[in-house]
């Protein structure tokens, strides 16, 4: 198999894998993601799965690769770039894409190592975002609706070394959880982005077209800056709905979630609640059975 080599900074090579644009064309199976799958995407092997970084033209301002070295743990994706920001995107793996409402809850995750982040010379920091966005319910000239939530303010004195940073939500809230701002459309007061007029959080959600991470913050413009990022673990877990008759927690209805249920048929015991009492009503009887 060829590999491509190219001569990094440190005067040292390693294997490396160049990474194609992104497009609309979905490139991977595009099964649906089951309600309760965990994805990881390690670049393993110099697999991006579906994922890309900044590329300048040409190797004109830099670019990212899929490398072999010096990940959390070997396989990474590298940038090394210079722009207003840095976007990782994708819109191609379907794991990370569709209808996140089927869950009930999702974890968003990646490992991220600030090499190196300086404007005009100066050490400075960004603000590290996940952004995911729907592009069917764009309005007013807008490209896109999108929720995010910032992870944090990074930098290479504060973020230098591997960080793991990580949100859990749940996607049927019809208003943006804690931490959580939209886009789309913008407050004719404040100048502030916001959600199209009667987009809810949940409506998003229910149709994510593309994820990004990334340091570009809707809202705000930061000057050209030198970035050497590497980023490693992508991960989605979706959490699937609770089973009102999975009493043991195994997943499954079955005869020992039946035994739990009839070992507690009858009243609740006063100022207690019951395992077996599904619909809440204070007591085991028959409509919890027939939950």
């Amino acid at each position: 198999m060829h590999r491509i080599i190219r001569h990094r900074s440190s005067s040292r090579f390693a294997r490396t894998v160049r990474l194609a644009p992104l497009c609309a064309t979905t490139l991977l199976a595009a099964a649906s993601p089951s309600m309760g799958d965990t994805t990881v995407v390690t670049f393993d092997k110099g697999n991006p799965q579906g994922w890309v970084g900044p590329n300048g033209f040409d190797g004109f301002d830099g670019g990212t690769w899929v490398v072999e070295e010096e990940g959390n743990p070997g396989w990474n994706m590298q940038t090394v770039f210079q722009d207003f920001g840095i976007p990782y995107l994708t819109n191609q793996n379907p794991a990370f894409l569709g209808d996140y409402t089927e869950s009930q809850s999702v974890t968003l995750k990646i490992d991220l190592r600030v090499e190196n982040l300086k404007f005009w010379g100066t050490n400075v920091s960004r603000p590290w975002l996940v952004e995911l966005r729907d592009f069917d319910l764009a309005q007013g000239g807008y490209p896109w609706a999108s929720v995010w939530f910032k992870f944090a303010q990074i930098s290479t004195a504060t973020h230098g070394e591997w960080t793991t940073f990580s949100v859990t939500f749940d996607p049927k809230s019809t208003t943006l959880p804690p931490g959580w701002r939209g886009t789309g459309s913008e407050d004719p007061v404040t100048y502030e982005p916001r959600l199209p007029p009667g987009v809810t959080f949940r409506d998003v959600l229910k149709g994510v077209d593309l994820v990004a991470f990334t340091t570009l913050e809707p809202g705000m413009f930061f000057g050209f800056t030198d970035h050497s990022f590497r980023i490693d673990n992508i991960t989605i877990i979706r959490t699937p709905p609770a089973v009102p008759g999975d009493l043991d927690g195994d997943g499954l209805v079955t005869s020992a979630d039946l035994g739990i249920l009839l070992a507690g048929w009858g009243p609740c015991a006063k100022g207690s609640e019951c395992a077996a009492d599904i619909n809440g009503a204070g007591q085991v009887a028959s409509d919890d059975l027939g939950a």
